[in-house]
């Protein structure tokens, strides 16, 4: 890929950033805070379970992408065209998000169309990224990318958060008092009762997705085409075995490919399982962890701003450390509460009847962790593709974003697994949390030896 020879301008840079603004609610309205919450509390029977099925969706969405996600960028550098690839990957993206409407309680179908509809969705977005990401390289000079990335998060922590605050505040509401979060009925006569506001949320993430994302397509330039898809399919694969041979002998590149290996699995599944978590061990509903989203939107745009600029100063691989530090001690500190239990041994009180939303301290302690935990989780993921960016042959961005995606995913499927496994094994979903602070720690150990 040739290096653009100014710039881009700041509509087309905008308009960049507007596709992780277009594609986060998916991963804060449907797998964080509404659906999987809702999956875990209506469909599944117990919320260990829950988190049981959906760790294996989530695994098995992880292993796909692993095997495509590098092949395809490969493709595309060969090809050279990067928004072709994002527009084929959304159709399926916005269809899985609609169909999730149709998992109702009581609908023995319920589940399989829910999980599967949530790992192809998951696959089809993650696809699309991958070639987003491989454009930053077109749009900005090289010692802007930290910054472009950090704001690219940051829109999409945005993002996330506006459409919470819509999801919760004028869609989903409390099956009890048949109330949202602001006190309204639910909008278009959503029946509380059959969970609609929650169903709604695939539905609000795909029109929020198609609404968002078309400036990408009409305003950002997009590289050259360079070769037919036949003649680039076999040019991409061969390319990638020689991208491949190269990560390893480019040992920086190969270790910290393995070290997003390992943090990526270990946030993933953090993500993944944090809001039905939270529904088993505190008996949160959607409103509870729907508020607890908003707050770590709000603290992940802070913290995807600030590590942005940090990743400019003082390098993404200090980011990357001070990121895994949080995580890993804000985490052991997750699976330390319970609804009358703190750091494992602390007991409280037992919640009041009419106490009020967060009115415990073990709930206290959780949002305090989850606020930092949101804003190291955007620094964390912004620092990883910007230092891919210094580390990749600018020619082969696309192929080496590819096999970041590989990294990222390539195993993503053990800490959902491992989560899974656990939780089965132990009936404990504390205990089956416990194995992502693991994924961190290898990451964290690895990056040491990245000089």
């Amino acid at each position: 890929m040739t290096q653009m020879a100014a710039p881009a301008s700041r509509l087309a840079i905008a308009s960049w950033a507007l596709f992780d603004w277009a594609a986060q609610p998916f991963f804060t309205l449907v797998t964080t805070f509404v659906f999987a919450p809702y999956f875990a509390s209506a469909l599944a029977s117990t919320p260990a379970e829950g988190q049981a099925l959906w760790g294996y969706a989530t695994a098995g969405a992880g292993l796909a992408i692993a095997l495509l996600a590098p092949i395809l960028g490969a493709i595309a550098d060969a090809t050279g065209h990067r928004k072709p690839w994002i527009f084929v990957f959304s159709l399926p993206f916005v269809f899985a998000c609609w169909a999730l409407w149709y998992t109702e309680p009581g609908n023995p179908s319920a589940i399989p169309v829910a999980l599967a509809c949530f790992a192809i969705a998951t696959l089809a977005i993650e696809f699309a990224t991958v070639f987003n990401n491989a454009m930053m390289t077109d749009l900005v000079p090289p010692n802007r990318v930290g910054r472009l990335s950090g704001t690219g998060w940051a829109a999409g922590y945005a993002g996330g958060l506006v459409s919470l605050v819509i999801a919760l505040g004028f869609l989903a509401a409390n099956p009890e008092s048949g109330k949202t979060l602001l006190g309204f009925d639910p909008m278009f006569g959503l029946n509380p009762a059959m969970r609609e506001g929650d169903r709604a949320s695939g539905p609000f993430s795909a029109l929020w997705y198609v609404v968002f994302v078309v400036p990408l397509f009409f305003f950002v330039p997009d590289a050259p085409k360079k070769a037919n898809l036949a003649p680039a399919i076999r040019v991409g694969l061969a390319n990638l075995l020689a991208s491949l041979r190269d990560a390893r002998r480019n040992r920086p590149l190969f270790v910290f490919l393995l070290a997003n290996m390992a943090y990526k699995d270990g946030l993933v599944a953090l993500f993944a399982f944090g809001g039905i978590y939270a529904a088993g061990q505190l008996g949160w509903g959607s409103i509870q962890i729907g508020t607890f989203g908003i707050l770590l939107t709000i603290t992940g745009t802070i913290g995807a701003i600030a590590g942005g600029r940090l990743d400019d100063r003082y390098g993404p691989r200090a980011v990357l450390f001070g990121a895994l530090a949080i995580l890993t001690v804000c985490g052991l500190g997750l699976i330390s509460i319970d609804r009358t239990t703190i750091l494992f041994v602390i007991k409280t009180a037992a919640p009041a009847a009419g106490g009020g939303m967060f009115a415990t301290a073990p709930e206290q302690l959780f949002l305090i962790l989850g606020a930092l935990i949101g804003a190291a989780a955007g620094p964390l993921q912004a620092a990883s593709r910007s230092l891919l960016v210094q580390l990749a042959p600018k020619e082969q961005i696309s192929q080496f974003f590819g096999l970041l995606a590989l990294s990222g995913k390539v195993t993503s499927f053990l800490a959902p697994l491992s989560v899974s496994l656990l939780t089965v094994a132990t009936g404990s979903q504390a205990a089956g949390m416990s194995a992502i602070l693991i994924f961190f720690g290898i990451g964290a150990f690895l990056l040491t030896r990245l000089r």
